[in-house]
């Protein structure tokens, strides 16, 4: 089993179809975005003989806190027997003694951070970062533990998603929605004065933003910078995977959204809104949906959700992210629950970060 760099656009989103969870967040383009962004990256490919099993992209982090190498929703692994399948291979790195028979994560993640802790000595990073997009389990959580990481004290992106298959017709998801969802979006409908359009011009990102930080000055959170957002959508925008959402009311827009659609996917990953009594950010969420059908896309991302697995009934109503949830799953759908965000120490200088990240939790009451 090696590693190595992949350095070809198609091979690597070719490997990727193939994987059935996945976000963007290991695209070939959110790779391009974070190194206009000033990021060092890698494309690490895993290799069996000339097959290739896994891939994770790497982000060199550099924050006043500390630097640190990070693998956003990774690595991605396929394998058609994937809990089972073991390789020829010993693990570089001695497996626990609760650990029989690593399965081909376990050996992968092993590989993997076998290289990322080299990298980190190279540039100079305290701590390997990974927010895995597996399936929060016992036995994806043990793979972690038995490679000595610990459970990191924030987490980057989401954890608990809430996601909608819009396979099933217009008709079928609207019957589906919450009562209230769905009488909203009808009203909407109704109210000529409301309508969305949707843009490709970076220059619109300009009315997003506007709305975007008196939304986190209302509801108290940092938001991206301009910058950070407009080379986001120029690094999707060429192969058509990005889209600016602006819902109107009589000619003022009072909701932005940013919806990605990748592989079959799309996925609402930024959004924002000035207060209002009319319905626009329902049927603004409504016509995401309804493009996203027109581009072929079976499933819709509507991105974090309030995790109440660590909360008290109490501190969930009380959360910043409460409001958005209760919007969120009155369009129908599940849940989706990954590991835990994990951290591989490398230097003791991770102790720090950890201290600073502690705070900020507490702060942000996230």
């Amino acid at each position: 089993m090696k590693i190595k760099e992949i350095q070809n656009k198609e091979s690597w989103e070719k490997f990727l179809s193939k994987i059935e969870e996945k976000t963007f967040l290991q695209s070939w383009n959110w790779g391009e975005f974070n190194q206009k962004m000033g990021h060092k990256i890698w494309r690490l490919g895993i290799f069996e003989n000339s097959e290739l099993l896994g891939v994770a992209l790497v982000l060199k982090i550099k924050a006043r806190r500390g630097t640190f190498l990070f693998v956003p929703h990774g690595p991605l692994v396929y394998s058609e027997n994937l809990e089972t399948q073991t390789i020829n291979d010993k693990p570089q790195r001695p497996a626990s003694p609760q650990t029989e028979s690593p399965n081909i994560k376990f050996q992968i993640l092993n590989i993997l951070l076998n290289e990322l802790e080299k990298l980190s000595k190279q540039e100079k990073a305290s701590f390997v970062r990974i927010a895995p997009i597996w399936e929060r389990n016992e036995k994806n959580a043990k793979i972690f533990k038995d490679l000595n990481f610990r459970q990191a004290p924030i987490h980057m992106h989401p954890e608990l998603s809430w996601q909608l298959d819009i396979s099933p017709p217009e008709e079928e998801l609207l019957m589906n929605m919450r009562k209230t969802t769905r009488y909203l979006i009808k009203k909407a409908k109704k109210n000529h004065g409301i309508s969305i359009k949707q843009s490709s011009d970076p220059e619109d990102l300009e009315i997003f933003n506007q709305i975007y930080e008196q939304t986190a000055k209302r509801h108290r959170f940092a938001p991206f910078s301009l910058k950070y957002v407009k080379t986001q959508f120029e690094a999707f925008l060429p192969d058509n995977q990005i889209r600016l959402f602006l819902g109107e009311d009589n000619g003022k827009t009072i909701v932005a959204s940013v919806a990605v659609f990748w592989q079959g996917i799309s996925f609402y990953h930024h959004g924002a809104s000035l207060p209002s009594d009319e319905p626009v950010s329902y049927l603004s969420q409504w016509e995401i949906i309804k493009e996203a059908k027109k581009q072929g896309c079976r499933a819709h991302n509507f991105w974090g959700i309030v995790d109440p697995a660590s909360l008290s009934p109490e501190e969930v109503k009380k959360h910043p992210w409460q409001g958005l949830t209760l919007f969120k799953k009155g369009f129908g759908g599940y849940e989706k629950p990954y590991v835990r965000t994990q951290d591989y120490i490398v230097s003791k200088k991770y102790w720090l970060n950890f201290l600073i990240e502690s705070i900020r939790k507490k702060i942000r009451r996230l």
